[in-house]
């Protein structure tokens, strides 16, 4: 199955190399957006967005990826600070560290694919995964702990 991915990165070369590693897999790149803006505008027909945290117009990214998501885009971040967004971001899927190579790129939209309509499917190592509801697993097992020492 092929889909149609948007990428959100700021930085020129990861963003053609991340271009390269989706087109290679079989899918098709519907655009490549530094900042907000364009990545809102570039959005129609997306089914997997891969946003950087840290864009061109400052730390929008999380801001882009739940519009995104509210969309119904699968989304995917990618930033040096994972820890950044550890509380998650509602609707999207999860985070990897970067420097993303590109054997975790591939597992990450391997992931977003089998994860369509399928929550029992188990991430990636490289891969945080977020809760439904924004948080991230290891995030919620932590909230979890601290309810249960009361």
């Amino acid at each position: 199955m092929s889909f149609n991915v948007l990428i959100v990165e700021d930085q020129p070369l990861i963003a053609l190399n991340l271009q390269d590693t989706v087109e290679e897999l079989g899918h098709h790149t519907v655009g490549i957006a530094s900042n907000m803006y364009q990545a809102l505008l570039l959005s129609t027909g997306a089914d997997i967005a891969l946003v950087d945290v840290n864009l061109e117009d400052g730390p929008t990214g999380p801001i882009t990826g739940r519009t995104l998501a509210d969309t119904d885009v699968s989304v995917l971040f990618m930033t040096s600070d994972p820890g950044g967004i550890r509380g998650g971001v509602p609707g999207a899927l999860g985070v990897i560290q970067k420097p993303v190579r590109d054997i975790e790129l591939v597992e990450a939209i391997q992931f977003a694919e089998r994860r369509a309509g399928n929550t029992d499917i188990p991430p990636p190592k490289c891969f945080i995964e977020f809760s439904p509801h924004g948080a991230s697993a290891s995030e919620q097992t932590k909230r979890r702990a601290a309810r249960h020492r009361r």
